[in-house]
């Protein structure tokens, strides 16, 4: 199992560049400590989340990284022009030395992002696959033509061109038509904080029975503290795990009451979580032997190719303090 870091940049202090700096901070702190990679978030419309410009926040760890690869988990792609995306990821590729790893998603639970980028919340993945498969045309061809029902292109080439033969796809999604576009396509598969074991378990069991191959890549994301005792690191990630509890359960009350969609699914244990105290039962936050075990039962279920931690301090300092011990205590026991 390999080591990330997941990247929110919070603005926990109401200062952008501070929270440039301390995530820039954290990133630098994961390399040194042999982290494999560093996966950034794209978020809108939040004062919380400094994330919109995913790209260019990856291009600037670009130029201040030499070693760690740099995923986006995820670039929401129904939001954006899939040919800008494909000219910009080649583009960043290029600038990271051949370390990128691209995840997807197809955004949500944020109705103002569907509402301002134009995209109905019953397009969205339709959208993102579709804007995927161009994609993938355009980083590896010339003269690509392409008509689809929402993006077309006529004999159309992009440069530069990536640095990697091939680009590792991530795509965050648990339902059928999402896993079978990976499977078919060798994709891998990544899981936010709040996706439960058993939706995960089965998105892995559903790609597995049509691919063999590739599921084992799985990149798993989970809230994390390390601290010296147990009561010590909930106390420090409450604060951080709470705000994100309150503000999310508003967002998917909101998603169910709105939603046409006769399939979707509720928000709850079996799928997609945001209960303070689940949250902080399926984190990785605890002392180094609650850590340990909870990395542990990930493993044995889910077969992990990548666990993400994100940092659920409100202190920069603390955080560079429970990397470490996590580097220390927990990561060569697991």
């Amino acid at each position: 199992m390999k080591t990330g870091l997941f990247c929110n940049y919070e603005n926990h202090h109401q200062d952008t560049r501070r929270t440039i700096f301390e995530q820039v901070a954290l990133v630098q702190q994961a390399e040194s400590l042999g982290f494999e990679s560093a996966w950034l978030s794209e978020h809108h419309f939040n004062e919380f989340n400094l994330s919109s410009s995913m790209l260019l926040l990856m291009a600037h760890l670009a130029g201040l990284t030499s070693n760690i690869k740099l995923g986006t988990a995820a670039v929401l792609l129904a939001f954006h022009n899939p040919i800008r995306v494909a000219e910009d990821i080649a583009t960043l590729d290029n600038l990271c030395n051949g370390r990128l790893l691209f995840g997807i998603a197809k955004g949500g639970p944020f109705p103002q992002h569907n509402k301002h980028f134009a995209t109905p919340m019953g397009e969205s993945r339709v959208k993102m696959l579709e804007a995927m498969a161009l994609i993938q045309k355009l980083l590896y061809e010339t003269d690509v033509s392409f008509n689809g029902h929402y993006y077309q292109c006529d004999r159309l080439t992009i440069f530069p061109k990536p640095l990697q033969r091939q680009i590792p796809v991530y795509i965050a999604s648990g339902d059928d038509q999402g896993i079978e576009f990976a499977a078919q396509n060798s994709f891998s598969l990544m899981g936010g904080p709040p996706f439960s074991l058993e939706r995960l378990k089965h998105t892995v069991a559903k790609y597995r029975a049509l691919n063999s191959s590739g599921s084992e890549k799985l990149v798993l994301a989970r809230f994390f503290y390390v601290g010296k005792t147990y009561n010590e690191a909930v106390s420090e990630a409450l604060p951080f795990i709470r705000k994100f509890s309150q503000k999310m359960q508003v967002n998917s009350a909101y998603v169910m009451q709105k939603s046409s969609n006769p399939n979707q699914k509720p928000f709850d244990r079996t799928n997609i979580c945001f209960d303070e105290d689940y949250l902080l039962e399926n984190s990785i936050i605890g002392d180094v032997r609650t850590c340990r075990d909870r990395i542990k039962k990930f493993q044995d279920e889910l077969n992990l190719g990548t666990l993400a931690l994100k940092p659920s301090s409100l202190t920069l300092q603390k955080n560079l303090e429970s990397l470490q011990r996590y580097s220390q205590e927990v990561e060569n026991y697991v």
